[in-house]
C-alpha cells in the first residue's frame, strides 16, 4: 500500500507532461490497472525505460519526478541502455532527490515543500531526519553536484539540460565535467 501522498491524477497532466518534455522524454500514462514498465519499485511507482517514464493516475507525484531526476543526472551512455534501474552512486542518487524536489515548483498544485512531505510519507531516509533537513543541511552537496554538471544554475534553478549535454549553450559559466 503506498503511503498518502500526491498522485499523478491530483496535478495537471499537461504540466507534468511538459516538465517530462523538456528534457527531451516522454510521459506515457497507463490505465490504473495496468503493470507498470520499468517501475523499481512495482506499480504504483513510476517506471523508466529508455527515455519513457511510465506512470498511472495513482502513482506518487514525487516517484515521477524521482524517476525524471535518474533519466536526468544519468550519464549518457546509461541512458542509451536504460531499464528499470538507472544505477549511479550515492552522490548521484543525492542530487536526484534533490532536483525532485526542484521539479515539483513546476507542477502546478504540488511544490518542493509538499514533495519534501511526501518523501517523508513515503519513507526516503535521510542521516539528519527529515527530507526537509537534509535539504537545508546535506543536501547542499547534491546541489553542488547538479551546478557542476550545468543542471541547475547559480541561482538553483533547472537548466532543462541532461547530463552530458555539451551543447554550445550548456557548459557556459560551470566549467561542467561528464
Amino acid at each position: 500500500m503506498t503511503p498518502a501522498t500526491t498522485l499523478l491524477a491530483d496535478l495537471d497532466a499537461a504540466a507534468a507532461a511538459d516538465c517530462v518534455a523538456r528534457y527531451g522524454a516522454a510521459l506515457v500514462r497507463l490505465p490504473r490497472s495496468a503493470p507498470i514498465l520499468g517501475s523499481y519499485w512495482g506499480a504504483p511507482e513510476a517506471g523508466l525505460v529508455g527515455g519513457r517514464i511510465y506512470v498511472r493516475d495513482d502513482t506518487p507525484a514525487h516517484s515521477l519526478l524521482h524517476e525524471l531526476g535518474h533519466y536526468v543526472c544519468m550519464t549518457p551512455e546509461r541512458r542509451a541502455r536504460l531499464d528499470r534501474d538507472a544505477g549511479g552512486d550515492d552522490a548521484e542518487e543525492s542530487a536526484v532527490c534533490y532536483l525532485q524536489v526542484l521539479l515539483a515548483d513546476r507542477l502546478p498544485g504540488f511544490g518542493g515543500a509538499k514533495a519534501l512531505a511526501d518523501m517523508d510519507a513515503w519513507g526516503y531516509s535521510f542521516r539528519e531526519g527529515g527530507a526537509a533537513a537534509w535539504f537545508a543541511g546535506d543536501g547542499r552537496f547534491a546541489r553542488e553536484w547538479l551546478l557542476g554538471r550545468g543542471l541547475i544554475d547559480a541561482g538553483g534553478l533547472v537548466t532543462w539540460r541532461l547530463r552530458g549535454d555539451f551543447s554550445a549553450q550548456s557548459c557556459v559559466g560551470f566549467g561542467a565535467s561528464p
